[in-house]
C-alpha cells in the first residue's frame, strides 16, 4: 500500500466578505489541517531586541484538557479558530446563479490554502493556539472547526486582534503591557492607549545603551536569568505614578489633554535619575531583592516618588544627572537597603514587602526625610 501523499494545498468551502477595507473570510478546517497551514507567533525578543511575535506559551495543562475531551468523544467545538492570512490567498468564487439572500455583500465560494514547512505558513493563529495544539494532539484531529480568516501581512494588525480579542480572558497583563508600545492601530481603547507610553519607556530603559537598568528588568518575553532582578510591573508602575502625578518629574512632558508626549525627554530624566542612584548606591544596585530593597518593587516605587521631589526643586534640566545624585547624597547615610534598619519606621531593611501600606510607608519616610535634610 502506497503512503498517503502529502497535501500540497488545502482547499475549504468558505463565504468571503469585507469589514472596510480588511477581506474576511469563513471557513470549516479539520483540526489536523490546523498547525499545517498556520504558524504560532510566539512573543520573544531578537538579537537586537526588537519584539517578535505576540502569542504566550503553550500551556501543557489546558490543551491537554483539552485533548482529552476530544480523546473521550467531544465532538462540540463551536468556538472559532481565528486567522490572520497572507492578502496573496487564492478564493475561487462559486459559479451558478446566485440566490436572493438577506445578507448582502456574501460570496460562496473556495478558498485554496497552500501548505508549507514551518515558520515559512500563509496563516499566523491569532486566537486559538491552545485549542490548535489540541486538536493536533488528539486522537480525533479530523474534527471539523469553524475558523474565521482575515487578510493581513502586518505584525502591528495581528497584535492589535490578539490584544483585543483577549482582553476579556485572564491574558496576563504584564503580556499586554509588552505588546501594546508595538501595536500601531487607532482602535484599541482608551484605558489600553493609557499604558503605551509606560510600556514603552519601560522596553528602552531595559534595552538602550546608556541606561543603568539596561538589562536587568524582566519582561514577559524574556527567559529568566540571573540578570533579570527588577520586574517589569515595578517599573511601570513607577513610571504611571510619576505621569499621573500633576508634579510628577515625568507628568510636565505630557501633551495637555493626550496619552503621548516628549518620550525621549521623559526616557532621558528616568535614565539620569536611575544613573544618580546606582552612582549613590552602588552596594544596592543590581542586587536581587532579596538581597536589596532598592531593587524590590517597594523601594522601586518609593524612589519614584522621591524622583518627583526631587525634581521639583530643579531650576534647570541642564546637568540634571548631577543635580539628582548631589541631592540623593543628603540621604545616603539614613537608607537601609542591605542591612540595618530605617529609623523612622523601626522597620528592619528586610521588613519592608511589596503591600500598598509598606510601599506608602517607605515613600513618605524618603520624602520626608528628604525634605529635612533640605531645610538644614
Amino acid at each position: 500500500m502506497k503512503p498517503k501523499k502529502a497535501l500540497q494545498t488545502v482547499i475549504a468551502p468558505a463565504v468571503r466578505s469585507k469589514q472596510g477595507d480588511t477581506t474576511i473570510y469563513l471557513t470549516f478546517l479539520p483540526g489536523s489541517d490546523l498547525l499545517q497551514i498556520a504558524d504560532i507567533r510566539r512573543l520573544q525578543r531578537d538579537e537586537n531586541h526588537e519584539l517578535e511575535g505576540f502569542q504566550r506559551q503553550e500551556i501543557r495543562d489546558h490543551v491537554n484538557e483539552i485533548a482529552q475531551y476530544l480523546d473521550n468523544g467531544g465532538t462540540l467545538f463551536p468556538n472559532a479558530i481565528i486567522l490572520a492570512m497572507e492578502p496573496t490567498i487564492k478564493f475561487e468564487g462559486s459559479r451558478g446563479g446566485k440566490a436572493e439572500v438577506t445578507v448582502k455583500d456574501a460570496v460562496l465560494g473556495r478558498l485554496h490554502i497552500p501548505v508549507r514547512e514551518l515558520g515559512q505558513r500563509s496563516a499566523w493563529i491569532v486566537d486559538g493556539q491552545q485549542r490548535s495544539l489540541a486538536l493536533s494532539k488528539s486522537s480525533n484531529p479530523g474534527l471539523v472547526v469553524p475558523v474565521v480568516v482575515f487578510e493581513t501581512n502586518s505584525i502591528h494588525v495581528q497584535r492589535e486582534q490578539f490584544i483585543l480579542v483577549n482582553r476579556a480572558k485572564p491574558l496576563p497583563q504584564r503580556l499586554i503591557d509588552e505588546l501594546l508600545p508595538e501595536t500601531q492601530g487607532v482602535s484599541l481603547p482608551r484605558d489600553l492607549t493609557t499604558r503605551q507610553m509606560p510600556s514603552r519607556l519601560c522596553n528602552e530603559l531595559n534595552t538602550h545603551e546608556q541606561s543603568p537598568l539596561r538589562g536587568l528588568i524582566k519582561r514577559s518575553s524574556q527567559a529568566s536569568g540571573a540578570g533579570h532582578v527588577v520586574t517589569d510591573t515595578a517599573i511601570l508602575d513607577m513610571i504611571k505614578r510619576s505621569l499621573n502625578n500633576p508634579n510628577g518629574a515625568l507628568a510636565g512632558f505630557k501633551d495637555l489633554g493626550d496619552d503621548t508626549g516628549d518620550a525621549s525627554s521623559m526616557l532621558q530624566t528616568l535614565i539620569d535619575f536611575w544613573s544618580a542612584v546606582k552612582e549613590t548606591f552602588p552596594d544596592a544596585w543590581a542586587r536581587p531583592p532579596s538581597q536589596s530593597r532598592l531593587m524590590h518593587s517597594a523601594g522601586i516605587a518609593a524612589l519614584g516618588d522621591l524622583m518627583d521631589r526631587i525634581a521639583a526643586r530643579a531650576t534647570t534640566r541642564k546637568r540634571q544627572r548631577e543635580f539628582f545624585a548631589a541631592e540623593l547624597a543628603r540621604i545616603k547615610k539614613d537608607c537601609a537597603w542591605t542591612e540595618g534598619s530605617w529609623k523612622s519606621l523601626d522597620r528592619e531593611w528586610d521588613e519592608i514587602q511589596n503591600t500598598p501600606q509598606d510601599v506608602k510607608m517607605l515613600s513618605q519616610a524618603l520624602v520626608q526625610l528628604y525634605a529635612q535634610k533640605i531645610k538644614r
